[in-house]
């Protein structure tokens, strides 16, 4: 019997959900009429105590014109245009404020047709009225609702919060996730509820998974919580299911992300440690009516770069870029962040070369360039060890050309994007950004107009070439996750971090200054892969667990990896006024000295002889130590071909033989 009442009801509400709106209205306001009518009676029962009879034709048209009247207002405050299937708790207001309105109607029509109504009638009548017209639209959009819940993926909220809050409401709406329980982070809040809602402390995770069939976390933390994120993610990495995070305040205040936005880790979280924070009020001031000018705008240092430069208002911003299609990206989205933010600064986007002088000089005179952030380079450190001569000649060259259209251009200062691997290097990226950095500082003792400085961080997470967005996608693939060796070990930062480390070296510069990264511990690359496999919800594939989903391999350091990086040559860094940017005391060559040198390595770049290059880095004071060989792809295919030149040739002979 019970099936049966149960197959007829659901029958009944299939053919009112599949009704077209203007019936489903009608049905509403049919209702509602309904319910104000009982209301209304059981008012004056249960003030009477006893059943109520109408006696007289003043009763008849008091319900009646109550029930009119109430049905009028309820269309006035737009009641029936709400979507049941969408209702938000604004609905309770409009309602209430329909009931007030109602019963102060029924109080009006009882006087004028001096009908006999006790004083507390009209409170019984609004209450009854508000919870059966509320109740019936709740608990309709609940049963229209729960097929589609009972499809979404259950979540778990780690976060009970502000933004905890808002992605609840927000994946409540959506179609893909839902919202199940909530961990919080204090423990005052265990066995509480929230819209509804469970709520665990974090020792309690592991049984809210299980409980609640949970396959997804979702980390909501508020931004100026103080929680340390590097124990919390270790508490939530041994948990079923994958972790994932939302987008920031920042994200969400630009449009760039909505609150139901769901994605894997945060760089930041995978870093295990606080990002560093600048002063903003120095580099607003150093930038502030500037025209900044960066080098390599479309890479993944020179665009965050653009970003927070632009955010402090210089007097206009120079992008120089090679690529097309990256100068395009980043001048399209530094206008819409211009546009978001009410800004007017001038994006000036030019193509060009950082190894063509005059093309670089006629850039910084015809736009007044004031400062300079010289992030164009090749940092690749596989590729660079097979193509020698374009490492050189972009990394070296290219900011010799850069710094000296710089000084002739009269620009107040050049900053220079350098990298640990310049430390004792073992490559020739290393060697050639080291010899970058010689350049500079050489640069900065000839002369004193142009003030130079350096900045040298560690890896760049999410960069292009970073090992986490490989090591996603091979985990997203079903892996294997390839690791060099199971000892390497690096140091790690975030884009947005180095870029403010070299806005923050541009305040504190006064010429010649290699300027380091406080980084913290190193980071071991395999624990890397290891957590982000366990964060994503799989189980690493060892001996011990033959049945795991990811198996990390180890295919050997490529040639010119070291296993360790360091960040200062000497032993003894001075301090700054930033706790975390340290200056590093280290040798520099006589200009007259490193301007031979370069002649040679100029001529030796363009007879296209990769060992003599590579002779020429490790004499000079780089501290360059190769690993092996000469890698270069075109030079081990060409052998001893007709493109090498004997050392001390004329050098438009050369150029000749070359184009012959």
């Amino acid at each position: 019997m019970i099936h049966r009442l149960k197959a007829i009801f659901r029958e009944v509400f299939a053919r009112f959900a599949a009704l077209e709106r203007p019936h489903k209205r009608l049905v509403s306001v049919v209702s509602d009429a309904v319910f104000v009518l009982f209301s209304l009676w059981a008012a004056f029962s249960l003030r009477y105590e006893t059943l109520f009879h109408f006696e007289g034709g003043g009763y008849w048209a008091l319900f009646v014109v109550t029930a009119l009247a109430t049905i009028f207002l309820f269309a006035r405050l737009g009641l029936y245009r709400a979507v049941i299937r969408y209702l938000s708790e604004r609905a309770l207001l409009t309602v209430l404020a329909g009931v007030t309105g109602s019963a102060l109607l029924l109080i009006a029509a009882a006087f004028l047709l001096q009908v006999d109504m006790p004083r507390s009638v009209p409170f019984l009548y609004g209450a009854l009225t508000f919870l059966f017209v509320t109740g019936t639209r709740f608990s309709v959009r609940a049963l229209l609702n729960r097929p589609r819940h009972l499809g979404k993926m259950p979540v778990l909220i780690v976060g009970a919060g502000e933004t905890g809050l808002q992605l609840a409401s927000a994946l409540g709406q959506g179609i893909e996730y839902r919202p199940v329980a909530f961990i919080s982070l204090e423990s005052d809040n265990h066995k509480t509820t929230i819209n509804g809602m469970p709520v665990y402390d974090l020792d309690h995770a592991r049984k809210a998974v299980h409980k609640h069939h949970v396959e997804r976390i979702l980390l909501a933390i508020d931004e100026r919580a103080e929680v340390d994120r590097r124990q919390l993610l270790r508490d939530l990495e041994g948990l079923p299911g994958p972790v994932q995070t939302v987008p920031s305040v920042t994200e969400l205040v630009t449009g760039k992300a909505r609150i139901s936005d769901v994605r894997d880790l945060d760089i930041d979280d995978l870093l295990g440690r606080d990002p560093v924070r600048y002063r903003n009020e120095e580099v607003a001031e150093s930038l502030s009516s500037r025209t900044v000018m960066v080098t390599g705008a479309g890479g993944s240092i020179g665009s965050e770069l653009c970003r927070q430069i632009i955010r402090q208002e210089p007097g206009a911003l120079v992008l120089f870029e090679q690529s097309e299609f990256a100068l395009y990206s980043i001048e399209r989205e530094l206008h819409t962040i211009c546009t978001n933010e009410e800004l007017e600064i001038p994006v000036y986007p030019l193509l060009g070369s950082v190894t063509h002088r005059r093309r670089c000089e006629s850039v910084m005179r015809c736009f007044g360039v004031n400062i300079v952030y010289h992030a164009a380079a090749y940092k690749h450190v596989p590729l660079v060890e097979q193509n020698v001569i374009e490492g050189v000649q972009n990394n070296v060259f290219g900011t010799w050309y850069t710094a000296e259209s710089a000084i002739a251009a009269g620009v107040e200062k050049f900053v220079l994007i350098s990298t640990d691997k310049a430390v004792r290097p073992t490559n020739v990226m290393g060697a050639s950004k080291r010899l970058a950095e010689l350049v500079l500082q050489g640069l900065a003792r000839r002369q004193k107009d142009t003030v130079f400085s350096m900045v040298r961080f560690g890896n760049v997470l999410g960069s292009s070439g970073s090992v986490v967005p490989l090591f996603r996608e091979q985990i997203r693939n079903g892996g294997p996750v390839t690791v060099t060796h199971p000892d390497i070990i690096r140091y790690f930062m975030t884009i947005p971090e180095a870029s403010q480390l070299v806005l923050q070296a541009g305040t504190m510069g006064q010429g010649g200054e290699v300027f380091v990264l406080d980084m913290g511990e190193p980071v071991r690359i395999a624990e890397l892969a290891r957590r982000m496999i366990h964060l994503m919800g799989l189980t690493e594939k060892r001996e011990e667990n033959r049945y795991g989903d990811i198996e990390v391999v180890f295919s050997g350091l490529r040639p010119g990896e070291k296993l360790y990086e360091e960040l200062l040559i000497g032993d003894d860094p001075q301090g700054t006024f930033h706790p975390r940017i340290l200056k590093a005391r280290e040798n520099d060559m006589e200009w007259e000295l490193l301007e031979n040198l370069l002649e040679q390595l100029m001529l030796a770049s363009r007879s296209f002889d990769c060992e003599r290059v590579v002779e020429l880095l490790h004499q000079a004071s780089t501290g360059y130590k190769p690993s092996g060989g000469v890698c270069d792809l075109a030079w081990r295919s060409g052998g001893d071909g007709a493109l090498q030149v004997a050392a001390g040739a004329n050098i438009n002979e050369t150029i000749r033989h070359i184009f012959e």
